[in-house]
């Protein structure tokens, strides 16, 4: 499957009182990932920013097993199941070479910020997501 993968530190203050990452840290894991895969698809203009936007209706995480604090970071591997419409669902892997952390999908939409309504993918984004959809 052809994935983005965002070598992702983990930080000191993401810690609970156990040494573990805290499981609220894991959403924000996600959008990093998420935009630095898409930080080329962005347009450069603000006022176009707005016109092509995505808002997340859904993310669901399953964790699979502590991941502790530690100095090395992990991989966000992230990957488009669903790209038509005005719909974008993403899956992501939070993994490194020994184990997967957790796995989630989050359901996006894409969005325009300026009208408050749902818009068409264009096919510039369409033809993006396709690099990281399983054929």
């Amino acid at each position: 499957m052809p994935a983005f993968t965002y070598s992702l530190p983990l930080r000191w203050s993401d810690q609970d009182s156990y040494g573990h990452i805290n499981n609220s840290c894991f959403l924000t894991y996600l959008e990093e990932a998420r935009t630095r895969m898409v930080q080329e698809l962005l347009p450069t203009e603000e006022a176009e920013r707005r016109r092509h936007a995505f808002v997340v209706k859904q993310s669901v995480i399953e964790y699979n097993r502590p991941l502790d604090y530690r100095e090395q970071p992990v991989h966000v591997d992230v990957w488009v199941v669903t790209c038509r419409g005005a719909k974008l669902e993403l899956g992501y892997a939070i993994r490194d070479g020994e184990h997967t952390y957790a796995e989630a999908t989050t359901k996006m939409a894409a969005y325009n910020l300026e009208t408050g309504a749902l818009r068409r993918i264009s096919e510039a984004e369409s033809e993006f997501f396709a690099r990281y959809t399983a054929v």
